[in-house]
């Protein structure tokens, strides 16, 4: 086990919260923060979260406005303009400058959010290959010249698990697909290893939820997005360049509100096509969170659910695997 030393100073661990889109991911960590405080020991909050890293990116990601995080410090919100590219390695050294910050501060750093690999990339030991500008510009003339489908198909011949993960359209992961495997001769993003090496010491908390409960509370938060003006939200944001955001103009429901904006969606295939993608989105948080035998599953909807948590965070409880 890898749990949290409850101690003050720079010994203490890093807290690790987990789970599927609409499990209560954000709340739980608040709840967290405030037990720790009630125990005497400061705690804040580090975004894992990747489409949370986006400025002006509120409603279609459910980030808590300043009023709603209780007056516990968050880092690694708003921090990139729309126009940016999200990437795991520059996200992985910024979320452990904060981390290790805050724990020289003597707080717990709890880190949230659903992007599978950003949270593994900081609590395991990962290390990302680097990149060849001559390589990397040869690629993306392939790709200009002769489209993703082509990258595809090359990708497939040499790391067809990658070529099935990436899929045929997307062409700025096949590149760097491309790119990590001639310059490594080693698979794209390997499967973690059965016994991983951790960063720091950590204790993980996944939420989860029946998915007969989280499918519908899914598509009704989807509809409330809308409701609450995600439409308007990405038409403020088009002057900010999130058309031309590789990352950005790719996050479910920014994208389908944008097709809705140009008049290639309606509201109704807008919101339905978002819904679909959200459900098949937490489907694979599921599976990826899953890995980790380290990890100790609380009922979403649990009414001990923090003190099954903090119960974690001293150690007595073992951990258990999701069903």
């Amino acid at each position: 086990m890898h749990d949290v030393d409850t101690g003050t100073g720079a010994g203490a661990g890093l807290v690790v919260v987990v789970g599927p889109t609409g499990t209560g991911k954000s709340e739980l960590s608040l709840d967290l923060a405030e037990g720790l405080a009630a125990r005497g020991r400061s705690a804040e909050i580090v975004n894992a979260d990747a489409m949370q890293l986006y400025r002006g990116m509120d409603i279609g990601t459910a980030k808590l406005s300043m009023a709603e995080r209780r007056g516990v410090p968050h880092h690694l919100l708003d921090v990139l303009a729309v126009t940016d590219e999200a990437t795991v390695a520059r996200y992985q050294v910024e979320a452990r400058v904060a981390i290790t910050e805050i724990i020289g501060r003597g707080a717990v750093p709890i880190l949230v959010g659903g992007s599978g690999l950003y949270v593994s990339a900081v609590i395991f030991d990962f290390q990302f290959p680097g990149t060849d500008p001559v390589l990397r510009a040869r690629l993306e003339a392939d790709l200009a010249e002769f489209g993703p489908g082509a990258l595809f198909i090359r990708l497939k011949a040499v790391d067809p698990a990658a070529a099935a993960r990436i899929g045929a359209s997307n062409g700025r992961r096949l590149v760097r697909a491309l790119e990590v495997v001639e310059l490594t001769g080693a698979p794209h993003a390997a499967p973690l290893p059965g016994e991983p090496v951790y960063w720091r010491p950590s204790v993980t908390l996944g939420l989860r939820s029946p998915r007969e409960e989280l499918t519908p509370r899914l598509d009704a938060r989807v509809t409330a997005m809308w409701a609450a003006g995600l439409p308007d939200e990405v038409e403020a944001l088009i002057p900010a360049g999130i058309e031309t955001g590789a990352t950005a103009s790719r996050a479910i429901g920014y994208a389908q509100a944008l097709g809705q904006l140009r008049g290639t969606l309606t509201q109704a295939e807008a919101i339905e096509q978002t819904q679909q993608f959200t459900r098949r989105y937490a489907r694979r948080q599921v599976s990826w969170f899953k890995r980790s035998a380290d990890t100790h599953w609380i009922e979403s909807a649990a009414n001990d659910r923090v003190q099954q948590a903090l119960e974690r965070i001293d150690g007595g409880v073992p951990a258990v695997l999701p069903s």
